[in-house]
């Protein structure tokens, strides 16, 4: 099979642009020829605003590129992980005009959230959910601009009118029952959607005695949780869980962690502080989609502490493969803490447990299984669409 795989790469390198070298790998291991078609956001810096508008609802220059190289490479079928903002939904007319049946992970909210995450003013927000996202304008969601909040409206509210996410994309990859039921209450058609979570390389078979402390790893932000968790860490006078990561509240991750705060990490580093650890903490107060670090705790054989939140209580088994708390709620997470740190031997019990779960469901070679069946299920259904015209 020939795939074509498009994203747009993000300032920040993260999970996502991770995913997609992951899945890139994945694809060629198996003798897969994958060309990437890509856009960085770092080109925005030398753009005006009125330009980045432009190619935000329809970038020509990419859609040209992207035809030229299907022109030589011919693919079988085109997998886009993020058009947001240089690529845009262009490509997604492209791919019709050219035949190319077309799958689309939704790493994000994107399509119903211009902020992609459901949070406004430290809480859920599904104002916009199968509306038209004009609330996000007024309340200057994305990055706090009416403006920049106006241009992602625009391209949503063009692109619906289009019917380009109705009709343009055969198949949508969602990474859990959560997120594609969202996606479905925003009224994009539930027959074209298949779950495939993330995966990652697998570890050699951790060990479960001698473990000790947390971790917590991610973006240091709002959304994140991280202020949730330094709340807690005040209330216990002191927790046993240290900090990976770098963002905007650095300096609270500094101030409540003090020499716990081990700041940016990378992920060989990151691996093997979770092989010792005895759980992983996610305070977000956000919708996750599908957080890699779960993942890669799993296949660790570490268990997690996770907001009831989203997605996540369909990831993280209470009492099986973890323990979860009230979201935005220190003192319940500080409870969760304690008992972690004064019950070793069930902490133990559901490492193992995460550990199966790993090999069940996050391994390379069972991603790759799903993987195929979707390419294979999105060619079938677009050769019998093309048959129905």
């Amino acid at each position: 099979m020939k795939i074509l795989v498009a994203h747009n790469a993000y300032q920040q390198r993260g999970g996502e642009d991770a995913v997609v070298d992951a899945e890139v790998a994945l694809l060629r291991a198996h003798g897969h020829a994958v060309e990437v078609y890509s856009q960085h956001n770092d080109a925005l810096n030398g753009m005006s605003k009125a330009s980045a508008a432009v190619v935000t609802v329809w970038s020509r220059r990419s859609a040209n590129e992207a035809a030229q190289v299907c022109e030589r490479f011919k693919p079988d079928l085109i997998h886009v992980h993020n058009t947001f903002p240089l690529i845009s939904p262009s490509l997604y007319w492209m791919a019709a005009r050219r035949n190319i049946p077309l799958v689309q992970t939704l790493h994000n909210f994107r399509l119903l959230c211009p902020q992609a995450i459901f949070l406004r003013e430290g809480r859920i927000c599904e104002d916009c959910v199968g509306r038209l996202p004009w609330r996000a304008v007024t309340r200057k969601c994305y990055r706090e601009s009416a403006a920049q909040s106006a241009v992602i409206t625009g391209m949503l509210a063009t692109h619906r009118a289009l019917g380009t996410y109705r009709h343009r994309i055969t198949r949508y990859i969602a990474l859990n029952r959560f997120a594609r039921d969202k996606y479905v209450e925003g009224g994009l058609p539930a027959e074209r959607f298949r779950i495939k979570p993330n995966f990652v390389e697998s570890v050699a078979q951790p060990e479960w005695s001698a473990r000790n402390g947390g971790l917590y790893v991610g973006r240091l932000s709002e959304e994140k949780g991280l202020d949730v968790l330094a709340k807690a860490h005040r209330l216990m006078g002191g927790s046993d869980v240290e900090v990976i990561g770098s963002g905007p509240l650095e300096p609270l991750a500094r101030e409540s962690f003090g020499a716990a705060y081990l700041g940016y990490q990378p992920l060989a580093q990151i691996m093997q502080r979770m092989l010792s650890a005895r759980f992983l903490v996610l305070p977000s107060i956000c919708y996750e989609n599908s957080p890699r670090t779960i993942v890669e705790a799993f296949a660790c054989g570490v268990p997690v502490i996770a907001s009831r939140l989203g997605a996540l209580p369909d990831i993280v088994s209470e009492g099986v493969t973890g323990l979860l708390f009230r979201p935005g709620d220190p003192a319940d997470l500080a409870d969760k803490l304690r008992w972690a740190r004064e019950h070793p031997e069930e902490m133990a019990a559901m490492g193992r447990a995460a550990r199966t779960e790993y090999d069940n469901k996050y391994t390379p070679e069972r991603n790759y299984e799903q993987l195929i069946d979707i390419y294979e299920d999105a060619i079938a259904a677009h050769r019998g669409d093309r048959h129905a015209a």
